[in-house]
C-alpha cells in the first residue's frame, strides 16, 4: 500500500494557499470593489465605436463556447452580467496557459511571463492593452476579485518552464493551485455565495479551491502517458519509490500490479478533494450552481473511467463519452443532484429520442438537441497535465 504524504510536508502549501484564500475571503465580505477607471485606448475602438466592451465580451463568449462548451452552456443559466464576467476570467486563464501551451510556447521565456504580470497589474489598474483586456479589466472594476490569485496563475506557468519533477506532493499541490485551484478563487466572487448560506465565506472559497486542486490532479493522473512522452513526470517522486517504482518504469509505460496500487491512492486522493468540493457548491447562488456541478460530476467521471482501463494510462486515454456526460448533467435547479438525485436526465429512462419523441418528451428533446450541438464537437484530445484552469475547463 502506498503510503499518504506526511501531514506536516502536506501541510506547509496548504498554509501558503489559505492564507490567500482567507485574503479573497475577507474582500468578499467587505464587498470591496476596485476604484480605478477603465480607460479605453483609441485604438481598441474600432470605427469610433463605443461598442468595445460588449464586443469583447461576445468574443470571451466565443472562445468559452469553443473549447469549454459544458461549462459555457451552464454560464447561460447565470445572469448576463455574471455569465460575462466568467468568460472574461475564462479568457484571460486560457490567453494565459497558452503562453506555456500554445503553439509559441518553445519561444516563451521567463522574462515574457514578467512582461504579462506588468500587464496584468495595468488590467487591475483600469489600463487594458486590447479588447480582451478591457473585459477583464471591466471585470475586476466590478466584483469583489483579487489580484493575487491571477498572479499565482502566472507563477505556475513560470513554474512550468523551470520544472518537470515534483519531489512530493507538497510541492505538487502548489503546482496544483497554481495552475488550477486559483480559478476557483477568481470565480467565486462573479458567482456569488447564496444570501440564505450559512457556513463562512472562506470555507465556500476552500471548497473551490479543492475543486481546481481535484481536476488537476484528474488531469495529470489522465495524461501520464502524454506528460511522460514530453519527459514530464507530474507525480510525486517520493510516492513513487514507495510504492516500489521509479521514473524508468513510468516512462516504460507498464502496468504492474505496483503501478495499479500506486494508481489506487493517486485516484483516492483526487476523489477526496473532490468530495470536499462538493461541499461548497450548493452554497452558491442558484444560478451559478449548474455549470460548476457539471464541471464536477463530468470530470470526475474521468477518474471512473481510468479504472476501467485497468489503470493503464499510457496506451488508452481516458475520456467520458457523449451519452455518459448526458445522463450526468445535473438538473438546472438543484442545489445537490448527487444528494437528491436531480439530474437533466433519470439514469432509468436515460435521454429521450430525439428523432422520435412522445409529446411529454419534447421540452426535454430541444434541451438535448441544444447540449449535442455543444457536445458534438468536444475535443478528445486536451493538454498535458500542465497547463492551467483553462484546461482544466475545457472538454475533455
Amino acid at each position: 500500500m502506498v503510503a499518504s504524504p506526511p501531514k506536516e510536508a502536506a501541510l506547509s502549501s496548504e498554509r501558503k494557499v489559505y492564507d490567500v484564500v482567507l485574503k479573497q475571503a475577507a474582500l468578499v465580505r467587505e464587498q470591496v470593489r476596485s476604484k480605478s477607471v477603465l480607460v479605453v485606448r483609441p485604438e481598441m475602438v474600432a470605427h469610433g465605436s463605443l461598442q468595445v466592451l460588449n464586443e469583447a465580451y461576445d468574443r470571451c463568449g466565443e472562445v468559452c463556447a469553443e473549447y469549454a462548451k459544458t461549462f459555457y452552456l451552464g454560464t447561460l443559466l447565470m445572469t448576463p452580467e455574471r455569465r460575462r464576467a466568467i468568460w472574461a476570467i475564462y479568457v484571460w486563464c486560457r490567453r494565459t496557459d497558452e503562453l506555456v501551451d500554445g503553439p509559441n510556447a518553445s519561444h516563451i521565456t521567463p522574462s515574457a511571463l514578467d512582461r504579462w504580470e506588468m500587464r496584468l497589474h495595468d488590467l487591475f489598474h483600469g489600463r487594458p492593452y486590447d479588447m480582451l483586456d478591457a473585459a477583464v479589466s471591466d471585470t475586476v472594476s466590478k466584483f469583489p476579485v483579487d489580484i493575487q490569485p491571477f498572479k499565482d496563475m502566472i507563477e505556475g506557468m513560470r513554474m512550468d518552464l523551470r520544472k518537470s519533477r515534483y519531489a512530493n506532493f507538497d510541492e505538487l499541490y502548489l503546482y496544483c493551485y497554481y495552475v488550477a485551484g486559483t480559478v476557483g478563487l477568481m470565480s467565486v466572487p462573479v458567482m456569488g455565495i447564496a444570501s440564505d448560506s450559512c457556513t463562512k465565506t472562506e470555507n465556500v472559497y476552500n471548497a473551490a479551491l479543492a475543486l481546481g486542486i481535484a481536476n488537476q490532479l484528474t488531469n495529470i493522473l489522465r495524461d501520464i502517458g502524454e506528460d511522460a512522452r514530453r519527459g514530464r513526470i507530474y507525480l510525486p517522486q517520493d510516492e513513487l519509490k514507495q510504492a516500489g517504482l521509479s521514473e524508468e518504469d513510468v516512462f516504460a509505460g507498464k502496468v504492474t500490479e505496483r503501478w495499479r496500487e500506486f494508481m489506487r491512492w493517486q485516484i483516492k486522493r483526487a476523489r477526496m478533494y473532490f468530495d470536499e468540493a462538493e461541499k461548497g457548491v450548493p452554497e452558491l447562488n442558484p444560478e451559478s450552481r449548474w455549470p460548476v456541478w457539471a464541471a464536477l460530476l463530468i470530470y470526475r467521471q474521468i477518474l471512473d473511467e481510468i479504472q476501467a482501463n485497468d489503470y493503464d494510462v499510457f496506451s488508452k486515454r481516458a475520456y467520458v463519452n457523449k451519452a455518459k456526460k448526458l445522463l450526468s448533467l445535473p438538473a438546472p435547479t438543484s442545489s445537490s443532484p448527487l444528494r437528491h438525485g436531480h439530474f437533466l436526465f433519470p439514469a432509468k429512462s436515460g435521454p429521450p429520442n430525439i428523432c422520435n419523441p412522445t409529446p411529454s418528451e419534447t421540452g426535454e428533446c430541444r434541451k438535448l438537441a441544444a447540449m449535442l450541438l455543444f457536445l458534438e464537437t468536444s475535443a478528445s484530445a486536451g493538454d498535458g497535465g500542465g497547463g492551467s484552469g483553462a484546461g482544466v475547463l475545457a472538454e475533455r
